[in-house]
């Protein structure tokens, strides 16, 4: 790492580069579904959800809306019934909770671990006679110790549905995130690793029969004849936004590839500083492979910190706008989580997508090694 010797300006996240950096086949893209007048659940929405399914080894894929209508259709999909309590990490953004909340059940926040994901021991703590699911968050694109969290949802009898929305690759023990549980939610909002133009989402499930209920779900509880068996929502992916996802699928190998080669840099730069906290380094544990969504520190004088990057060029963001699930008081939430409360005066997300060059992380960290040694 050099000293910076001049201004940069190092965004957060650069959105106009999702469209410029694939401009030209966009473009022809949407020529070709325009075209056909392919609007809305065509042939581009079916090959994305097989090619999917096929990339994440996961037996189906169901494209919808949004992750958080994906996480309220896989509970209802799933047989939630109302008051049903749903543990969740109360790291986690709100719409894990109101999916919960919409799909008739009861959120329930425990504990964040030291790895930033759920508790297993929280969860277990937290479980009573109403409890029926698990709703773990693959956060930051690592995938939780689902070893763990199996055995305590088949020792309880809990089903899992997994909030997998920032965790597309991300396995565990060579599985993806996603192919635990009964249900799971991805989503392809434009700064996910793999985004779309737009809001976009997909339900991940390994039974054949859930997702019949999905497509019914999806598209307002109609079935293939046209005749509605239950009552469903209009959450359909669209169909336009499934052919740009499907253009990118074939490089998202190679994208993850660069994402941890950037998580390597910034551990090479900041690992030895006392002040902070990184995240676990690229192979630094063979049950977890990593695809650096976010890069999540933790770090002493955080707020200070984040005055003084600013003022370097340097966009950094706290996740979920500082708040945690249970900190929602006006939302009924009365846990009290020392743990998480704890976490969230530390937490700092560090520029982290496919826009930053090795120069950009080297000013990031060098800003960062001046503020601590000033």
């Amino acid at each position: 790492m050099k000293a910076a010797t001049a201004q940069r300006s190092v965004p957060f996240f650069d959105y106009p580069q999702v469209f410029l950096s694939r401009e030209a086949a966009f473009v022809e893209t949407f020529r070709q579904v325009g075209r056909r007048g392919a609007f809305i659940m065509q042939k581009d929405l079916e090959a994305f959800e097989q090619h999917l399914a096929r990339f994440l080894q996961s037996a189906h894929a169901v494209g919808v809306a949004n992750a958080t209508d994906g996480l309220m259709l896989g509970l209802r999909a799933a047989g939630l019934r109302p008051g049903d309590e749903v543990i969740l990490c109360s790291h986690t953004m709100i719409a894990t909770a109101a999916a919960v909340h919409f799909a008739g059940g009861v959120p329930v926040p425990v504990e964040v671990g030291a790895d930033h994901l759920i508790d297993p021991d929280a969860v277990e703590a937290a479980i009573t006679p109403r409890t029926r699911f698990l709703m773990p968050t693959q956060l930051n694109g690592r995938t939780c110790d689902m070893a763990r969290l199996g055995a305590i949802a088949e020792r309880h009898h809990l089903q899992i549905v997994e909030d997998a929305a920032q965790a597309l690759g991300s396995r565990f023990r060579g599985r993806c995130a996603g192919t635990f549980g009964t249900a799971a939610a991805i989503s392809f909002y434009p700064a996910k690793v793999l985004g779309c133009l737009g809001d976009g989402g997909a339900v991940l499930t390994q039974d054949a029969h859930l997702r019949e209920r999905l497509l019914l779900l999806r598209d307002h509880g109609r079935g293939p004849d046209g005749e509605c068996a239950d009552w469903g929502i209009n959450s359909r992916l669209d169909n336009l936004q499934a052919a740009f996802l499907d253009l990118q699928l074939p490089d998202y190998p190679t994208v993850v590839a660069r994402r941890r080669e950037i998580a390597a840099r910034y551990q090479r730069n900041l690992g030895s500083l006392a002040e902070l906290k990184l995240p676990p380094a690229p192979d630094s544990d063979p049950d977890h492979f990593d695809i650096f969504q976010n890069y999540e520190i933790e770090a002493e004088d955080r707020d200070r910190l984040r005055t003084h990057l600013k003022a370097r060029g340097v966009g950094v963001l706290i996740q979920w706008g500082g708040y945690a699930v249970h900190q929602c008081r006006a939302l009924g939430f009365t846990q009290e989580l020392p743990r998480t409360d704890a976490l969230f005066r530390r937490l700092l997300m560090l520029p982290m997508n496919m826009s930053l060059s090795d120069e950009d992380v080297d000013w990031v960290s060098e800003a960062i090694a001046d503020f601590y040694a000033a």
